[in-house]
């Protein structure tokens, strides 16, 4: 009865180790034009569902990253969006804007460039994972941004410290990636014009 209480116990602890194990670090690299982008579902602001699969139904999908409404680089990046917007939309392109901040940071995003196309939250960072954009921000960077007022477990309503490469995928009504752009150099963002070029050459 000893072994076994013993078995038990030694069991028990075990799974405990391994439940409290951290997460492994994420590490972002680009998906290759060509390839099948990945499925997901998500809400839009309104709880609306947003779903590649039924877009795709109705033209190529654009897919934009973004890191945060404390992002300037972003901000600026999604207010020449919406300033260009039917450039990609005369085209009959699905515009969607992923991104990890919660629902009130959204809304700050929005407030800032006038966003009108849908944008999701990624829970659990679930969409940036499917497309190799996600990864681990170090602890030194982490505690440079706090420096600045920028708290990313609580403007992302995560545990750890995660961001996405501001990519840039154009989806064909295939379902295939037929234009990437992947930068991890957060500064440096797809132009409308190559984005609005990529569709021209579907």
């Amino acid at each position: 009865m000893l072994k076994i209480f013993s078995l038990a116990a030694a069991l028990l602890l075990a799974c405990s180790a391994v439940a409290q194990t951290p997460d492994a670090p994420l590490t972002a690299s680009a998906l290759a034009v060509g390839t099948v982008a990945p499925a997901f579902t998500g809400q839009d602001a309104a709880g609306r569902p947003v779903e590649l699969r039924q877009l795709l139904k109705k033209g190529p999908v654009v897919l934009y990253f973004y890191r945060g409404q404390w992002c300037p680089y972003c901000n600026k990046q999604l207010s020449q969006l919406q300033d260009s917007l039917q450039t990609l939309t005369s085209k009959g392109a699905q515009v969607v804007v992923i991104t990890p901040e919660l629902q009130t940071n959204i809304d700050k995003t929005v407030a800032k460039t006038k966003l009108s196309i849908p944008i999701v939250h990624d829970q659990n960072f679930a969409i940036m994972k499917a497309y190799k954009t996600a990864f681990t921000v170090d602890d030194a960077t982490a505690q440079k941004y706090q420096g600045f007022g920028v708290d990313l477990k609580a403007a992302n309503g995560a545990t750890t410290n995660v961001l996405p490469v501001p990519a840039t995928y154009v989806i064909g009504r295939d379902g295939k990636i037929q234009y990437a752009f992947f930068n991890p150099d957060y500064r440096h963002r797809a132009s409308v014009r190559a984005v609005a070029q990529a569709l021209a050459a579907r």
